[in-house]
């Protein structure tokens, strides 16, 4: 059961994925830039790592 990877990362991509939202809809430009930032960072993680590894994981 080597899920963890997988689920770590997506739950990282959703939650920049509010704090983007919020500081944006607050306008506090340095917060959003960080947000989305770790936005793309961890997104492209999952993304690449659902496709190399698909989900569930198979080795």
């Amino acid at each position: 059961m080597k899920y963890g990877l997988v689920v770590i990362f997506v739950l990282v991509t959703l939650l920049s994925l509010y704090s983007s939202y919020k500081t944006l809809k607050e306008k506090n430009m340095l917060g959003a830039s960080l947000s989305v930032a770790t936005l793309v960072v961890f997104g492209w993680f999952t993304i690449m790592t659902i496709i190399k590894n698909g989900y569930p994981p198979t080795h």
